[in-house]
């Protein structure tokens, strides 16, 4: 079994961060999509990630391998939803889920996305919100692979955005431990 950590970054790995959505944005853009290619995500915005404490990595032995932001109620464009949430009640948000291109096919976007659901129960929160291009086809199925529910749509920079929304159950439940 490989050693897998997922943790919070910190500033000194901002540029290995940043490679690895470059990696990203260049996949998206080679996939013909439009999401990321408006100039963000950008190092300012990881910067901010990382200096509120939102931005994490995922890490195999001492590579970092992942990255992306988690909040905590803090997604006002979700205050707009063209649909219906699930719950109104407190909720973790993640946004820029990136995979380094060596690890991509691996289930590690889905691997982050259990820690993360993780993370919010660790905060007694059983809410998480997400939201992805409508042409992101591999989030789209983590997605429906983990249980999330299509709730409506959101517009971030004037694009339309897919919303879903999970709520989890209030005891543990052991494949998050997996």
């Amino acid at each position: 079994m490989k050693n897998y950590l997922f943790r919070k970054a910190k500033i000194t790995e901002i540029s290995q961060i940043w490679e690895i959505l470059q990696q990203a944005i260049k996949s998206r853009k080679d996939d013909g999509s439009n999401q990321w290619q408006d100039g963000y995500p950008n190092q300012e915005v990881v910067l901010k990630d990382i200096e509120k404490e939102e931005g994490f990595i995922l890490l195999e032995g001492g590579t970092i391998i992942g990255y992306c932001a988690v909040s905590i109620n803090d997604e006002p464009e979700y205050d707009k939803i063209e649909g219906k949430w699930l719950t109104s009640d407190d909720f973790v948000v993640f946004h820029r889920v990136a995979i380094s291109k060596n690890n991509l096919g691996k289930g590690l976007a889905k691997m982050m996305v259990k820690h993360i659901e993780d993370f919010a129960l660790n905060n007694s929160i059983y809410s998480i919100k997400a939201d992805t291009s409508f042409d992101n086809i591999p989030m789209m199925k983590i997605f429906e692979k983990l249980g999330y529910t299509f709730c409506g749509e959101v517009y971030f920079r004037g694009s339309p955005r897919k919303v879903y929304e999970k709520v989890l159950s209030k005891t543990l439940d052991n494949d998050l431990l997996k």
